[in-house]
């Protein structure tokens, strides 16, 4: 067998296989975003990818490739529709997606599986495509599936955030295109960040705790980034990283007794 995690990289008889043998199969869900002036348009795409390969290959799992348009851009998220290159899927279409391609493993005879998120939008709607997916496999009678859903930044240890967030973290609302992000694309993909053009004294957004429609586009930082990125680096992105693969690997084991 070829040796790759990515599903893509492999025949159908050596990916048939993987599956029959009991290989829990992950999907990472991105989008393509604004994440300000220094870092590209697919960071929610790149970094759950990255996630599962290096999470996988502690455990002989597959990575299928990503879902990579996502659910609406949201102000205080990830700042909103308006910014150029933000492109998104209407709800419908979105969870209708992740169900489409679910059920299509399921048919490939994949029972375990792992769907890794990396756009925080996408929370809610990757809920219903996997309810979904469940539904209609259970119409054709089968009932030997499990489906594990996760964000990977939910597996950042409190004393990494201490440690990178001296004077206080300012939550992962405002991390969209942060130290957090900044700093993992620094470990994984530093040809892909430009750091001369992280803002130097752009404060960090303060959203009141109601939405508006339209957006005020005024809440949104000019840049796109939420919070300032300065202080972000590789050596911090390597913490980062080694908190969510871990703690996935843990998690994924024990639900699927691998």
């Amino acid at each position: 067998m070829r040796d790759t995690v990515f599903m893509s990289e492999m025949s159908w008889t050596e990916y048939e296989e993987r599956l029959a043998a009991g290989a829990v199969l992950m999907l990472p869900c991105g989008t393509i975003e604004q994440h300000g002036h220094h870092l590209p348009l697919g960071v929610d795409k790149l970094l759950p990818t990255k996630v599962c390969e290096m999470a996988a290959a502690k455990m002989n799992a597959i990575v299928a490739d990503p879902i990579v348009y996502g659910a609406k851009s949201q102000p205080r998220m990830g700042g909103g529709q308006a910014f150029v290159g933000t492109t998104s899927l209407d709800a419908g279409t979105y969870f209708n997606v992740v169900r489409d391609v679910l059920r299509e493993f399921i048919r490939h005879g994949a029972r375990k599986l792992c769907v890794v998120n990396g756009h925080y939008e996408n929370t809610m709607l990757v809920m219903e495509g996997v309810d979904l997916a469940l539904r209609e496999a259970r119409y054709d009678n089968i009932t030997d599936i499990t489906i594990m859903r996760l964000e990977y930044w939910d597996y950042i240890r409190d004393a990494t955030l201490n440690t990178i967030f001296p004077d206080g973290f300012p939550g992962m609302a405002l991390e969209h295109a942060a130290v957090i992000e900044t700093s993992l694309m620094m470990h994984y993909f530093p040809h892909l960040v430009d750091a001369e053009r992280i803002p130097a004294d752009e404060g960090p957004a303060s959203f009141p705790v109601y939405d508006i429609f339209p957006h005020n586009k005024t809440w949104v930082p000019a840049s796109g980034s939420l919070s300032p990125a300065r202080g972000a680096t590789a050596e911090k992105g390597e913490l980062l990283a080694a908190d969510s693969i871990e703690g996935i690997v843990c998690d994924v084991k024990e639900v699927f007794g691998i």
